[in-house]
Formats: C-alpha cells, sequence, structure tokens
C-alpha cells in the first residue's frame, strides 16, 4: 500500500424515476408513428441505477464498470431528453459532510438529469480514487492500475470543476465547489506522480531520473499542501488530511534529496553527498513528526548509512569542506503523471437503452420544419378556401345556377341538393348540439388553467412565507425566478381561451344569422317549396346567355374539384427529413435547419403552390366571365326578379353558411379536446416542479430547523400549508404555446398550438435550447393562429409526433384535473 487518500462517496437517496420518465416518454416519443413506449428500457435504466450508485458503496474494481455503464446511459439520454425535463427531485448528500449527533448531513436535491450526472461523475472520480489505494503498489499491475485511475479521476474533478456551476445552475454543497474540486483533481494527479516514484524505485531506473521524479512529487505535494490548507477550504477535509499531505511532502523532498546524494556519489562530489544526506535525513524524520507514521523507513536506514559511511570516508580520505545547503544546485523536476481527459464512452461494454430516440438537435430541427411546412400549407390551403368562399358568395348573390335552372315545376335542382346536403349533415339540430357543447368544454379548460395559476400561485407563497421568515437563511432560489416560463405559458394558454371565447362569439353570430334559411333548407322539399313565396319562375331555357352560364357553371365545377385535388395533395405532401438531419448532425455535428428545410420544402411544394397560383388567376377570369354573361341574362330576362329569387339566393348563401359552421364547430370541438390534454400535459408539469419544491422546501427546513433547536429552545418554524394533493408520481412533460399566424376572418379557431414553454429551471439569463412536446394534428389546420406580430414571437418547436386526432379522451381523471363537477 503506498497510504494514497481516497475521497469519500456522494451518499443518494432513492427516488421514483419510472413513473415520471414513463409519463414524459409516453407524452414525448410515443406517436401513432412512433408507438414505442420504452417501457422495458425504463425500467432497466431505474435497475441501472440504483445498482450503480450503491455498488459504489462496495469499493471494488468490479463497481466502477456498473458505475460506468449508468454513467454512459446517462450521457447518452441527455443528448435526447433535456435535463431539466425529467422532474426527478434527485437528492444527493455531501460527500464529505460527517453529519451531526441528529445524523444530519448536507445535501442538495434538483430535478435535473444534468445534477444526476455531476453527482455520478463525483462518485466515480471518488470510487477511482477508493480503487487505486486498494492496490498493491509491489505488485506492477497494481500499480499501473492506482497510476491509471488516479490520473482518470483527476480529469474528471478537473473536467467537474469547469461545467459544474454550469450545469447544475444551482449553489453547490461543499463537495462541489470548483474550489473543492480544483484541490481534489490536483491532490489525485499528485499520488499519480507518487506512484511513478514508487515504480522507478523498483524498477532501479537512473538515480538522477528518481531523484527529478521525487523532486516533482515534492513541489506537487507542496502546492497541495497550499490549497487545502486555503480558509475555505481547510475545514472541509478529514483531519488527517493536510497532515497527511504535509507529510508526504516532507518524505519525497527527503527521498529527492537522497538520491541525488547518490548521485553525488558517483560523481566523487563527497561534501555535497554529505550535505544532501543530512537534508534528507531531517526531512524523513519531518515527515514522520507532520504525519504521525514512517514514510519509506527502508530509504531513511540507507540514508542514515550512507551518512555515517560517507562522513568517516570524508574524515580520513577526502577532507572535502562541507558545502552550505543552500548554495547547492537545486534538484532537476521531471513530471510524468499528466491528468486524463473524460474519454466520450466510460464503459467498455455500453449499450444504449434509449438508442431508438432520436437526439434532442434532431427534434428541434424537426420541430422547426413542421412549423416551416405547416405555415405553407396552412397558407395556400387557406387562399383555396377563402378563394372559393369568395366564389360561392358571388355566386349566391347572383343567385346560381338556381337563376338557370328549369323552376317551372317546383324547386331549382340546385336548391333541392342543397338541402339534401344539409339534412345529410345533420341539419340545424346537429349545429345546434355542437354550439351547446362549446361552453363546457370552453369551462373544462377553463377549469384546469384556473386549478394550474393555483397550484403556481400556492407554491410561491409559501416560499414568500419561509423567507420572509427565515430571512438570509432561506437559500433556495426564489419561486419568482423559476416559475417566470410557467406563468408565461399559461398567459399564453390563458390568451389561447381567451381567443377561442372571442370565436365561439363569431361562429353564435353568423349562425344567429343565417339560422331562418339553414332551418328551411333542414326540412323536406316539399315544406322548403310552401315555404317559398309564389314568383314567375318561366322558363329561362330560351335566353342566349343561359347556355354560357351553364358552360361558365361547368367551369366553377372543374375549378372546385381542382381545388380538392390540390388540397389534398397539400395535406398528404411529406418528405422524411429524419434522416436528413441525423446525416447532418453526424457528418458536421450541428443542423442547418433553415437551409434543408427551405431546400427540402421548395422541392416538395413548390409545383403545388404554383397550381394554387393558377387556380386563382383562374377564378379571377371565371368570375370576370360569369358577371358579363349574368349581365346578358338578366338584360334578356328583364326585371323579373322577387321575392322568391332573393330568398333563394338566401337559402344558397345559408347552405355555404352552413358548411362553413359545420366545419367550423368541429374544429372548434377538436381545438377544445386537443387544448385539454395539452393543459393536463402543462398542468402535470407544474404539479411535478411544485412536488419537487416542496422536497426541497421540506429539506431546507429540516436544515434550519434542526440548526435552530441546537442553538435555541424555540420551537420549530411551522411550515406553511402546501397544496396536499400534489403529485410526486405525475410525469413531467412539456406542453405547447401558440405558433403565430393571421387569422382568417371565416376561420375562427386558433388550435394549431405550437411553441414550447422552457423547462423548469431555465430562467431567463440561463441559455437554454428550444424544444417542445408533441404539437396538436398535422396537416392542415385552418385555425392556427396566433394574435399579434409574428416577427415577435420566436418558435419553439419539438414534435416528434402528433396527438392521435379524435374525440376528447375518456378517461378525464388524469393526475393533477380537478373536474368542475
Amino acid at each position: 500500500m503506498a497510504d494514497l487518500i481516497s475521497v469519500p462517496l456522494k451518499k443518494p437517496s432513492e427516488v421514483d424515476i419510472i413513473t415520471p420518465f414513463k409519463n414524459l416518454i409516453q407524452s414525448r416519443y410515443s406517436t401513432a408513428d412512433n408507438p414505442e413506449n420504452f417501457t422495458e428500457a425504463v425500467n432497466e435504466f431505474s435497475k441501472l441505477r440504483n445498482n450503480a450508485i450503491w455498488k459504489a458503496f462496495e469499493k471494488y474494481e468490479s463497481s466502477l464498470e456498473i458505475i460506468y455503464g449508468y454513467y454512459d446511459q446517462l450521457v447518452a439520454l441527455e443528448s435526447k431528453i433535456p435535463a431539466q425535463e425529467l422532474q426527478v427531485p434527485f437528492k444527493w448528500k455531501d460527500a464529505f459532510d460527517k453529519g451531526n449527533i441528529f445524523g444530519h448531513k448536507a445535501s442538495l436535491t434538483i430535478p435535473s438529469l444534468s445534477y444526476e450526472k455531476v453527482c455520478v461523475l463525483f462518485n466515480i472520480a471518488a470510487l477511482q480514487s477508493a480503487v487505486a489505494a486498494a492496490q498493491s503498489i509491489e505488485n506492477d499491475d497494481g500499480l499501473k492500475l492506482a497510476a491509471k485511475l488516479l490520473l482518470q479521476a483527476s480529469g474528471i474533478f478537473s473536467y467537474l470543476k469547469s461545467t459544474v456551476m454550469l450545469s447544475i445552475q444551482h449553489d453547490p454543497t461543499p463537495d462541489l465547489n470548483p474550489d473543492t474540486l480544483g484541490a481534489l483533481s490536483q491532490l489525485m494527479l499528485t499520488q499519480a506522480q507518487e506512484l511513478f516514484v514508487h515504480k522507478a524505485i523498483q524498477e532501479n531506473m537512473k538515480l538522477s531520473l528518481i531523484a527529478k521524479l521525487a523532486a516533482q512529487a515534492d513541489d506537487l505535494y507542496a502546492e497541495c499542501l497550499k490549497t487545502f490548507q486555503r480558509e475555505n477550504l481547510r475545514s472541509i477535509w478529514d483531519k488527517d488530511w493536510i497532515s497527511m499531505i504535509g507529510g508526504k511532502q516532507a518524505a519525497f523532498s527527503a527521498v529527492a534529496e537522497l538520491y541525488q546524494s547518490l548521485v553525488c556519489r558517483e560523481n566523487k562530489s563527497v561534501g555535497e553527498e554529505i550535505a544532501r544526506l543530512r537534508v534528507a535525513i531531517e526531512k524523513f524524520k519531518a515527515a514522520h513528526s507532520r504525519a504521525g507514521k514512517s514514510f519509506f523507513s527502508d530509504l531513511l536506514n540507507k540514508a542514515e548509512r550512507n551518512l555515517v559511511e560517507v562522513e568517516k570516508d570524508n574524515d580520513f580520505i577526502y577532507h572535502e569542506r562541507i558545502p552550505d545547503y543552500k548554495s547547492l544546485e537545486p534538484i532537476g523536476k521531471t513530471l510524468i503523471a499528466k491528468t486524463l481527459p473524460l474519454p466520450e464512452r466510460m464503459s467498455q461494454n455500453f449499450k444504449d437503452l434509449f438508442s431508438s430516440m432520436v437526439p434532442v438537435a434532431v427534434h428541434q430541427a424537426l420541430a422547426s420544419y413542421d412549423v416551416r411546412k405547416s405555415d405553407i400549407v396552412n397558407t395556400e390551403i387557406t387562399k383555396l378556401r377563402d378563394a372559393t368562399q369568395e366564389l360561392n358568395g358571388i355566386l349566391a348573390s347572383l343567385n346560381l345556377p338556381a337563376a338557370i335552372e328549369d323552376s317551372s315545376t317546383g324547386l331549382p335542382p340546385s336548391i333541392i341538393e342543397k338541402a339534401n346536403t344539409v339534412v345529410s349533415l345533420g341539419g340545424i339540430s346537429s349545429l345546434k348540439k355542437m354550439i351547446e357543447e362549446l361552453p363546457e368544454a370552453l369551462k373544462r379548460n377553463q377549469d384546469i388553467l384556473d386549478e394550474t395559476d393555483r397550484m403556481l400561485n400556492e407554491e410561491k407563497a409559501a416560499d414568500d412565507t419561509l423567507r420572509q421568515q427565515f430571512k438570509e437563511k432561506w437559500t433556495r432560489t426564489p419561486s419568482d425566478k423559476l416559475t417566470e416560463m410557467l406563468r408565461s405559458n399559461a398567459g399564453k394558454y390563458r390568451q389561447i381561451i381567451n381567443n377561442a371565447v372571442e370565436a365561439d362569439k363569431v361562429v353564435q353570430t353568423k349562425f344567429n344569422t343565417h339560422k331562418p334559411m339553414i332551418e328551411l333548407l333542414s326540412k323536406s322539399p316539399t315544406e322548403l317549396e310552401s315555404s317559398l313565396p309564389s314568383g314567375n319562375g318561366g322558363n329561362v331555357q330560351n335566353y342566349s346567355a343561359v347556355a354560357t352560364l351553364r358552360s361558365l357553371m361547368e367551369e366553377v365545377g372543374t375549378v372546385k374539384t381542382e381545388r380538392d385535388t390540390i388540397e389534398s395533395e397539400l395535406k398528404s405532401a411529406t418528405t422524411d427529413m429524419k434522416d436528413k438531419f441525423l446525416l447532418a448532425l453526424a457528418k458536421d455535428g450541428e443542423i442547418n435547419e433553415p437551409a434543408l428545410s427551405y431546400q427540402s420544402l421548395g422541392q416538395t411544394y413548390s409545383s403545388l403552390q404554383k397550381q394554387v397560383s393558377d387556380s386563382l388567376q383562374k377564378q379571377r377570369d371565371l368570375v370576370d366571365r360569369i358577371k358579363a354573361a349574368h349581365q346578358d341574362f338578366s338584360s334578356e330576362r328583364g326585371s323579373t326578379a322577387g321575392s322568391r329569387e332573393t330568398m333563394l339566393c338566401q337559402l344558397a348563401a345559408a347552405h355555404d353558411v352552413f358548411r362553413d359552421l359545420s366545419n367550423n364547430l368541429k374544429e372548434g370541438t377538436k381545438f377544445y379536446n386537443d387544448l385539454t390534454q395539452l393543459l393536463l400535459t402543462f398542468q402535470n408539469k407544474v404539479s411535478d416542479f411544485c412536488f419537487a419544491r416542496k422536497t426541497e422546501k421540506e429539506e431546507l427546513m429540516k436544515d434550519l430547523t434542526q440548526e435552530s433547536s441546537r442553538s435555541s429552545s424555540a420551537a420549530p418554524p411551522a411550515a406553511p400549508s402546501y397544496h396536499p394533493d400534489s403529485n410526486p408520481a405525475s410525469s413531467p412533460s412539456n406542453v405547447t404555446s401558440p405558433q403565430p399566424g393571421q387569422l382568417p376572418s371565416n376561420l375562427p379557431y386558433p388550435v394549431h398550438v405550437q411553441g414550447m414553454p422552457v423547462p423548469y429551471g431555465a430562467t431567463a439569463n440561463v441559455p437554454y435550447p428550444s424544444y417542445v412536446p408533441p404539437p396538436m394534428p398535422q396537416g392542415y389546420n385552418p385555425y392556427g393562429t396566433w394574435p399579434g406580430n409574428y416577427q415577435n414571437y420566436p418558435p419553439q418547436q419539438y414534435a416528434p409526433g402528433s396527438y392521435p386526432q379524435g374525440a376528447y379522451p375518456q378517461n378525464t381523471q388524469q393526475p393533477g384535473y380537478r373536474p368542475p363537477w
């Protein structure tokens, strides 16, 4: 054994990682296109964590491979799931805190994979130091392994020193303080240099080399001693560490002097040899005095024998003057120990449990691509539908095609066809039913959002109360800083609901305006005919303009059919961008999403966009010809139009409004149901945040109350009431906020809800990657709107798939949701 100092391990706490992990994956990654739920992988990951964090305390070499595997899983997982999204309250205790008389140890709880990774990495370095200390330096294999582990541990502590604050974004426990980590890295490197000295001695290397290696060890231990004695670090270490470091510093200084004296012996420098041997013996004794134990006893004995021998020879033979030690030339130094960088993979047999998950960068790129794609598709389809509605309005105002049909025997065929269509779609009763359902759906969403706001407000109130009570002792991050983005997105959801309320009013107004005519169209043809005023239908077939108008009506039908085809092609056109983004990420290490997206979208939609443009131009020409032909028709027929024809025009317009309202209400119902799912996900996220904060609050209160009980007889402060139904099992999920766009006047509902709230822990001052969970169903969504300036609303997208289409799920009793009834 080399009396190496090993770093104590951080002690973890058991947490339920399965439930929130499964829920997060289900809400984010399990879609219709990718039904994998990773249940087996999550269970295996949980087993791996439990095995790794507790096996470390056995301090065997075999334990290293287990904890290596868990760390590699964390690294791989962090590239696919943003660290702050898994709202599991990971709790780790300070490695150096031995606890008080109550058994309490300083700890820190942060719901972040990054924090878990930092703590596991610390324990890897600590375990490496323990395994290294257990090796026999008399054995060459053991010595090599120990040196390698110490250099790896030095590299890990050095890596943590530079990354820990960015990773946890929180005041660390003393063991994770950058100064502490820097000191540990320095110690591990110094001990590795120590082992190289032992190896050089065992292998009888050149005397000068051994002296230089020992002198370097002396220098490194001297620097360590200064570092470990700093005011802010001295109280952290075990009481024997500083004396051990001081003792070894003196011991290796003595070794360097001894071997340099042997170099002097070879060079016949008797006086210098005696001076160095005297100093060496003094330092060996100083080392024993500092550390309370002997180092290199055999070398001390050798130095004493050599000194007696050389002094005797000098007295009787050489009679050289003994020089002053301070005048001697310093011993050179040779540094062999060099910190090893953190490897990309630590485990020899690593198998990624979540290999089929797409990296976050690809999700972000796919989501951004989907936004650009949806923008193009929605814009083009909106152009087609607006043009078609405009065309229908023009035809209805001209009473076409009813005006050129033979109505001498009853209703015009086109009106009969429109009435049959209305009846087949459920008539006015179907519209009434959907309109009556909207308030209930609206109330459901308002209640969920109100409950979410209540949880945030209650958490803030509890934090503010305790902060006021404990003053500067209440050291955790204020709620306002952590909930800034959550509240921002809650406000966005509130605005979405307010916009939907206005949309409901638009629908209701339009329905009330055309309700009488829709009721007529919902009746039988006989009742409809009897409701019409009598009029001079007459036979218009002999008018010369009729043939022209009929031909133009056929062109209208052709245009509408072409538009249905174009719309279908716009909705169905797809490009698999995942492979392209993965290839770009593997090749360049980053994804130039805008360039790749615009290139792909141009190839996919340019021809369809031209067809839309051509269709609009064709309509403009067609409308001009229809108006001209109708003018001729009116001239031939004369002023024969009466109340009957006016009512026929109103019926034609009512049919078009019925179709629009039916589509609007279906979209509105779907909007409210999809928004319910998103709000429940958002509420679960807030619930997870509140639970993590509650756990953190209880830990801090426990510390403060125990401290208070030791220093004062006063009763510990009572915690304010906290939401009793906080759900620790609910999954951390993300929800989406609306993608900005232009609100079509005839399409009121903003249901294409996209854009992701920044997760808990990412404040305005900390850069955080943009990403979101599954958005609303893909394809044309005419109500995908957001009020305000599109340029001022940065889209934050992350969409591996879409929510399943269909009605609101039967099971509304999801975690955290409190129905109004």
